[in-house]
């Protein structure tokens, strides 16, 4: 067994299924994008285990609190490594965590969305550790999300093994 599967056992991690869009959506593009030495994380949104948005939505600072935000980052980091490991194959395949945007859907005067995407980057470095799991980060508020999710988080890996892309 890989050593990141392994990981995500001994943390008692399942990753989620595929995002569940709502009827009659259509999302024209890949969620993880590969080129060259580079893997392109599209925004992810939280999810269930069966690939549902998490409860609850809305506006961290309203109807979502700090606490829940924090958890709801977490969970979109898990459906970015579910979408990861779907691509790839195999999450020993990253090299390092290169950047992450984390954006908070956000009440007017919300101002905590580091601490609410800490609940992402806590979940990589937990799973990848410090040296792979440290990345570059901003982390925004937000007017609206799309279906009123709380959090979206994307970003970018670097690939072990591959040639640098030159554009």
């Amino acid at each position: 067994m890989a050593k990141i599967e392994q990981r995500l056992q001994a943390l008692g991690i399942v990753l989620p299924a595929p995002a569940q869009t709502p009827k009659g959506v259509v999302l024209p593009f890949p969620w993880v994008r590969v080129v060259g030495s580079r893997a392109i994380i599209s925004g992810h949104a939280p999810l269930n285990a069966d690939g549902s948005f998490a409860q609850p939505l809305g506006k961290v600072g309203a109807e979502v609190t700090p606490e829940q935000g924090y958890a709801a980052a977490r969970l979109t980091g898990l459906a970015i490594l579910a979408s990861l490991k779907r691509e790839l194959g195999d999450l020993d395949r990253i090299a390092n965590w290169a950047r992450v945007f984390g954006m908070a859907n956000s009440a007017p005067g919300f101002k905590g969305q580091p601490a609410v995407i800490n609940g992402f980057t806590e979940l990589i470095v937990d799973v990848f550790g410090p040296d792979v799991g440290a990345h570059a980060r901003s982390a925004v508020g937000m007017a609206e999300l799309p279906f009123n999710i709380p959090v979206e988080i994307e970003g970018e890996v670097q690939l072990a093994g591959t040639r640098p892309f030159i554009g």
